[in-house]
């Protein structure tokens, strides 16, 4: 499905495009493109700032309700967002992190220096066990990070045989003896993070070779074997997807790839989470549509490279990076979550879906407290984001047919005379045989009316559920919990004309009635 390209416009200058006062937005349910993996909405835990620890691990022993240390309130509300998948244990924490270190009676393991992230100990109490029993209490499938960088071939392959094995394999039996007789079920595992980077400096030549080393000896029961990620590029770089996937194909089921939205563009000022001016509202917008462009830019050289699609293109860090909040550790990447978020994650997610027969798995950073969250916890306090909303708005999507979307009179959204696309859509067919059409509005402003046809399908009208706020930076707080949240949404048609008023900055899903 690949008929709206949000980005043209994001990095143009506007050429006296008009405000239209209706878009236009047709789908064609006779055409059903690929279908979205669930495991595009994953999630991202890394052992960072409050991320686990206290943000989601609290021990037994904990007076804050848990189980087997997880705590119950942050357990029960990813549930309910039905998370699909879970990434562990980093980001750059991956490649200084040694399994061993976090198997066995936790008032025994050894306790590092977090040099990544704020100097702070690690206590090593969160290992695969905990992490395996989390994933399981969420219905969720594990991906796991291993070492590349600090690690060896027969660390990593030792801890492959640790999750997968049974019988008389001694690493089978010590995890036996550490709690867990059966295999763990391991269905992603990647070899190395951001190795242009934190993970080592490489260059994708010299990786390449390392991860054809390490891979030649990560084996497990057919059964068992789980899906392979080299670690690719990030932003306009394309050089890592062009070499894995000539280098490294066989046995590689997909190349990883990074990108964060940073209001300014800027490493060193990103931009402030609250409180920013309406030209950085818009910078993120255009920003934030890159995506679609890097998106475009990869899978055209997997498909000169890998004609048969056989590699997934799995953007497996992605989301908003601002200043942290003022008064926290810088290490721990704490910032707030506004409505600006939830947009940005929509946006996102209509991309995502244009491309689903190569982006089959995207993780967005992070889950628990660190940058654009999804729950934000206080002690024994927690609250969910206007991001989580997004999400769990976005739930019939997990899983359904894509069908193709066309966008005809759209609105532009236009600051400084540079403008972006007004309206974002799209569209699927669920597994329970609805259509369902989600609908992005990027003018912090001004509503949009937006008229909606199906073609092959009648359209009565629509029912479902809109994300709004007043101000630009609207959040959520201890003290309101619901200040920013969905409310119910429904229109039906007149005159033979369905028209959906999408208000400013807002995120929209409904499920079309015949």
């Amino acid at each position: 499905m690949k008929a709206f390209r949000p980005a043209v416009l994001a990095l143009g200058i506007l050429a006296a495009l008009p405000a239209f006062a209706q878009v236009n937005v047709s789908v064609d349910a006779g055409k059903p493109g690929a279908v979205i993996n669930k495991n595009v909405y994953g999630q991202f835990a890394e052992h960072l700032g409050a991320g686990i620890y206290e943000g989601m691990w609290v021990g037994p022993e904990s007076k804050i309700p848990n189980t087997r240390g997880w705590r119950n309130d942050v357990v029960k509300a990813l549930k309910e967002l039905h998370v699909p998948l879970v990434r562990w244990p980093g980001g750059c924490f991956a490649d200084e992190y040694h399994w061993r270190d976090g198997i066995g009676a936790r008032n025994k393991r050894p306790v590092k220096v977090n040099t990544n992230w704020g100097g702070v100990p690690e206590s090593n109490a969160v290992g695969t066990h905990e992490f395996f029993d989390l994933v399981e209490m969420l219905g969720a499938d594990a991906y796991v990070n291993g070492n590349l960088g600090t690690g060896t071939p027969q660390e990593m392959a030792e801890w492959i045989e640790y999750m997968t094995s049974e019988g008389d394999s001694s690493l089978a039996q010590l995890r036996a003896k550490n709690g867990h007789p059966k295999p763990f079920k391991v269905d992603y595992f990647a070899v190395g993070n951001e190795n242009w980077g934190c993970g080592g400096n490489m260059r994708p030549e010299y990786y390449v070779d390392l991860y054809k080393h390490y891979t030649t000896f990560m084996k497990a029961p057919k059964e068992r074997l789980p899906k392979f990620i080299a670690s690719g590029g990030h932003d306009e770089d394309t050089t890592w997807t062009d070499v894995l996937s000539r280098e490294a194909a066989r046995g590689t089921d997909a190349i990883s790839f990074h990108y964060y939205t940073l209001p300014t563009g800027v490493w060193e000022r990103k931009g402030a989470a609250i409180g920013f001016p309406e030209s950085e509202w818009f910078s993120t917008m255009a920003g934030t549509l890159r995506m679609d462009d890097y998106i475009k830019r990869n899978v055209a050289i997997l498909d000169k490279n890998d004609p048969q699609k056989k590699i997934g293109f799995y953007v497996d860090e992605w989301g908003t990076w601002y200043d942290v909040e003022p008064g926290t550790n810088p290490g721990f990447l704490f910032q707030r979550n506004t409505i600006r978020d939830a947009v940005v994650a929509a946006l996102n997610f209509n991309i995502f879906h244009q491309y689903a027969d190569r982006v089959r798995m995207t993780n967005i950073a992070q889950m628990v407290n660190v940058l654009q969250a999804m729950i934000i916890t206080d002690k024994d306090r927690m609250l969910v984001t206007p991001t989580y909303y997004a999400f769990q708005m976005y739930v019939p999507f997990q899983g359904a047919t894509s069908l193709p979307v066309a966008l005809s009179n759209n609105a532009t959204y236009a600051v400084n005379g540079r403008g972006v696309p007004g309206i974002s859509a799209s569209a699927a067919r669920g597994k329970d045989g609805k259509t369902y059409v989600a609908l992005v509005n990027t003018n912090p402003r001004d509503a949009t009316d937006v008229v909606l046809g199906v073609a092959g399908q009648s359209v009565n009208a629509v029912r479902g559920q809109v994300l709004t706020a007043d101000a630009m930076d609207a959040h959520n707080t201890f003290e309101r919990k619901d200040a920013v949240k969905p409310s119910p949404f429904s229109a039906t048609a007149a005159g033979g004309k369905l028209t959906i008023k999408v208000p400013a900055k807002s995120v929209m899903v409904v499920a079309v009635e015949g």
